[in-house]
């Protein structure tokens, strides 16, 4: 075998024969490996060397998405303390990427037309935005399934012979007044930039802000199911005993009636006259509702030394005042604008000047703007509650705001729920009560 003079054949290499040449040779395995790990410095400036030139013409200068999404490039993406490792679900099918991101989200905000569209025809036959007759129909059709209900089964049939119907040719204009553009087929993408694509990025702007603040709802009432707050097991026994009591009526109970019943109550519930009448009726029983669980919650949380040996209960109260600015369209309500010459933004007696309340619960002491009481020797405030707001008014005769405030003139007279406009000119006032329980703790000592 002849050797080669013009390259250099390493000591460990083996020389095959020629006679090993003619044989067959196995492939060599493929061995999988991640892509290198390209510093942000280098990949910036091959970005910037290797970018093909903008087109002359450009369609949609801006791009919100991209926009908002390259402000996090430069931040490193953590860990999940609990990654998803089943690459069956959907959440885990692709890993995070920011490119990615922003590809689906730009994506997603041109495709998601059909999805709000959908909704927002549901909340205008829900909420009789279209008139009577829409909504009407709608409910005429539920009660036709709720007597009718194995007609559900034909539901899906009937959307897609409605789409083809709408569809067909006989529906359409004459080929002799067709425009030579052709139309863009159904539920088509929004162009990225258009105004379609931005009102599609606003409805899921919506869309996270309510998921937000209906998932902020839930997590209230959360604790009360996970055994953290002494209610847990109020709720378990009250489940129960309803699920026993509910059992022999569920054969007798009629569905149809029920159903009917239980689907139309939300379309009542929204109507226009119901939205108007039924807050002003409703306002008394709900105050009382609020003013009730407030106290029962209260109640629950009192320790064992608030009653032991007797020691007794008591009430005191406390005014809250302010004034509005005078001449404002929209009044300012502010403590900062009260006069001098009158009560304080926060005041003991009950005609807003004295230092003691009519009860006599209290001898003498005066409120900061830090709410300090300087209570009667022996007596201190429960620790296991705060200031209540006295939502019902049960102070005067005039019905309060939904906030517990009673509305005055300048004077402080002529009380009302609401503030009245000829009282704009010079201003208006306006005051609601404060109360909170204290105990006797000379009693415990004794």
């Amino acid at each position: 075998m002849e050797s080669f003079d013009y390259i250099e054949i390493p000591s460990c290499a083996a020389r095959l024969s020629s006679a090993a040449l003619s044989g067959s040779f196995r492939p060599a395995q493929k061995v999988a490996s991640s892509p290198p790990q390209v510093a942000e410095t280098s990949l910036e400036t091959s970005s910037q060397e290797w970018r093909t030139p903008p087109p002359k013409e450009r369609k949609h200068p801006f791009n919100i998405a991209s926009a908002i999404l390259s402000t996090g490039l430069r931040l490193d993406i953590p860990t999940p303390s609990n990654p998803r490792v089943s690459p069956r679900l959907l959440s885990s099918r692709e890993p995070l990427s920011l490119p990615l991101t922003t590809a689906n989200f730009r994506r997603f905000a041109a495709k998601s037309g059909p999805i709000f569209w959908l909704q927002d025809r549901i909340e205008e036959v829900l909420m009789w935005r279209n008139g009577w007759k829409v909504t009407a129909a709608w409910m005429a059709g539920y009660a036709f399934l709720c007597y009718f209900p194995r007609l559900i089964l034909l539901i899906p049939h009937t959307i897609l012979l409605t789409i083809l119907l709408s569809a067909h040719s006989s529906l359409q204009p004459s080929p002799s007044i067709q425009p030579e553009t052709p139309s863009s087929p159904i539920a088509d993408q929004q162009p990225e930039g258009s105004s379609g694509w931005y009102s599609n990025l606003q409805a899921v702007q919506n869309l996270m802000g309510a998921t937000s603040d209906a998932h902020d709802f839930v997590m209230t009432f959360v604790p009360h199911l996970t055994y953290s707050t002494p209610y847990t097991y109020t709720i378990l026994t009250v489940t129960v005993v309803s699920m026993l009591m509910l059992l022999p009526i569920i054969y007798i109970l009629p569905l149809r009636p029920t159903f009917l019943v239980l689907g139309l109550t939300p379309f009542a519930l929204t109507h226009p006259t119901s939205q108007r009448i039924l807050p002003a009726l409703l306002s008394p029983f709900r105050k009382r509702a609020i003013t009730a669980f407030i106290r029962f919650t209260d109640d629950d949380r009192l320790a064992e030394h608030h009653w032991k040996n007797g020691a007794s209960l008591r009430e005191v109260e406390l005014w809250e005042n302010e004034r509005a600015t005078p001449g404002s369209g929209v009044p300012v309500w502010s403590k900062a604008a009260l006069k001098d010459s009158e009560r304080k933004a926060w005041t003991r007696g009950r005609d807003g000047w004295s230092g003691g309340d009519a009860q006599g619960s209290l001898e003498g002491g005066d409120v900061s703007s830090t709410l300090t009481f300087a209570l009667s020797p022996g007596w201190a405030f429960v620790e296991t509650e705060d200031w209540r707001k006295d939502l019902e008014a049960t102070w005067i005769d005039v019905d309060s705001d939904d906030d517990g405030w009673i509305y005055t003139n300048d004077a402080w007279l002529d009380p009302h729920s609401m503030p009245l406009e000829e009282w704009k000119a010079n201003g208006a006032t306006r005051r609601r009560r404060w109360t909170r329980l204290i105990y006797s703790s000379s009693s415990l000592k004794s």
